[in-house]
């Protein structure tokens, strides 16, 4: 059934696009203002964009015209934010962090959660969250009155110590990460423990698959 964003309503296709994309990972951001402030928020339209510079990119929608809410706006002004993922054990505290508190109320210490300090950047770490990423901003670009999208280079990676299989190489427990994804409607999220493998194909593998090869 074709549904031609022409004629569709934004709230619909808003609800076409996550009804269908989906798991999306979980950027759950802390930034921190000029003045010290410290904010906390999730961003489900988020993903890696790039292994080399390596780059994430995220996007935020605004309350009102020309609001990019909180994090937005301390990214504008600092150039520095940190993408922390977000656990199946912390499904509930970064809930929390999503309700719409007031500027300056600390949704870190509503959720019961710590902090703990960054190397590059200003903005902290959220201390309980399996993996976390410093990032400066590379570009905001703004696609509507009151969207951005944000892509920042990430300076550096936090993850779990029991998560880490050798450290050397860079190999992580992924299953043990336990991460979670935004799925539909309100509040419908996943978990990443239902997996299958699907090895990648050489072309030599392909061309011996096929039916003339073996004639």
């Amino acid at each position: 059934m074709l549904f031609d964003f022409a004629t569709t309503q934004t709230r619909d296709i808003y609800k076409l696009l996550v009804s269908t994309i989906g798991p999306r990972p979980i950027a759950w951001v802390t930034t921190q203002d000029t003045d010290g402030t410290i904010n906390a928020a999730p961003f489900s339209f988020f993903n890696a964009m790039s292994g080399d510079p390596p780059v994430v990119a995220f996007g935020i929608g605004g309350r009102a015209p020309g609001d990019v809410k909180d994090t937005g706006g301390n990214i504008r002004r600092t150039g520095q934010f940190v993408v922390n993922l977000v656990s199946y054990e912390l499904a509930e505290p970064m809930n929390v962090t999503a309700i719409d508190f007031p500027k300056g109320v600390d949704e870190l210490r509503e959720a019961g959660l710590t902090t703990a300090a960054s190397l590059h950047v200003k903005p902290p770490r959220i201390a309980e969250a399996p993996v976390s990423m410093e990032c400066e901003r590379l570009v905001i670009v703004d696609v509507g009155i009151d969207r951005a999208v944000v892509l920042g280079k990430v300076l550096a990676i936090y993850v779990r110590d029991d998560c880490v299989l050798d450290q050397d190489r860079c190999y992580i427990d992924t299953p043990k990460l336990d991460l979670i994804g935004r799925m539909h409607g309100g509040g419908w999220y996943s978990r990443v423990t239902d997996r299958f493998e699907v090895p990648r194909i050489s072309v030599a593998e392909w061309v011996a698959r096929k039916p003339e090869a073996a004639e």
